[in-house]
């Protein structure tokens, strides 16, 4: 397969003088009447379809009658062939940031996930005559790599407890995917991917309620199972200080009576009301 040359270009500046010459000898073939210098006018004319100027991170492929001759990618003021068919390739970084799409992830929710990729140039010949349109390919190829990798990999671990790597929390390492990814795509178009990174992660609207829900009913769970962590401690922390004491007894009904206390007290999500008991501990 054919792959992409440089073209070296003639010095602009140079046959910019020789075409000024050429229209020089025309006009003295005017003023001679010398019809034969005329000629001149012609050739300068054609000639001038030659001159091409290339920007910086820019370039300019070319063809002859469908063959490829090369490219330039050094900036400046040139001459090239004037039957040759020029196109005018950017080099510059770019930016494409996605609408979030909705795809489904590995355990089957849907969810709304979007990407930024910066991407630029680095094989001319391939974006020029390997893809139809460079653009659209970057586009087309980049939202199918990213519903390949969301469907590789859940959204969270509630489902899938398992997975060593979600989509929610994976960072560098979903980004280092993604970007190997759409790299692979975007290798036959000769495109470069600078980075790849998801920049919008959701569930879908049809189920974000319920996840909501979902979460902070774990999240409940967890503070409820720390709160009651933490007064079982604290109440044998009491019982055993209750023991060291000689002026104090208590008999199992009482130490029952005493731990049931505390634990409403100090698992409560209110404040406890204090009962003042005017008798004795049996009443």
């Amino acid at each position: 397969m054919e792959q992409e040359r440089t073209y070296k270009g003639t010095n602009g500046y140079l046959m910019l003088t020789v075409v000024l010459l050429l229209l020089a000898g025309a006009i003295a073939g005017i003023v001679t009447q010398n019809f034969i210098l005329l000629v001149l006018v012609a050739v300068a004319i054609f000639m001038a379809f030659g001159f091409v100027i290339v920007n910086p991170n820019e370039s300019m492929v070319l063809v002859l009658f469908g063959s490829y001759q090369g490219t330039i990618k050094k900036y400046g003021f040139f001459w090239v062939n004037p039957f040759f068919t020029k196109q005018r390739i950017s080099l510059r970084a770019r930016n494409f940031d996605s609408d979030p799409i909705k795809v489904n992830d590995k355990v089957g929710n849907p969810i709304k996930i979007g990407l930024v990729l910066v991407w630029k140039v680095e094989n001319t010949f391939k974006v020029a005559f390997q893809v139809d349109d460079f653009q659209h390919f970057v586009l087309i190829q980049s939202e199918a790599a990213l519903r390949k990798m969301a469907g590789a990999y859940p959204y969270d671990n509630f489902e899938d407890e398992d997975a060593d790597l979600i989509l929610r929390s994976g960072g560098e390492a979903i980004n280092q995917e993604l970007e190997k990814e759409i790299g692979e795509r975007l290798e036959l178009a000769g495109i470069h991917v600078i980075e790849a990174r998801i920049n919008y992660i959701a569930y879908s609207e049809e189920i974000a309620g319920a996840m909501l829900r979902r979460q902070q009913a774990s999240a409940v769970i967890a503070a409820r199972e720390k709160i009651v962590e933490g007064a079982v401690g604290m109440v044998d922390m009491a019982l055993r200080k209750f023991e060291g004491k000689e002026s104090i007894h208590l008999d199992e009904e009482h130490k029952a009576s005493m731990v049931s206390n505390l634990m409403v007290v100090l698992c409560s999500d209110e404040s406890a009301s204090p009962v003042i008991n005017a008798g004795t501990l049996n009443q």
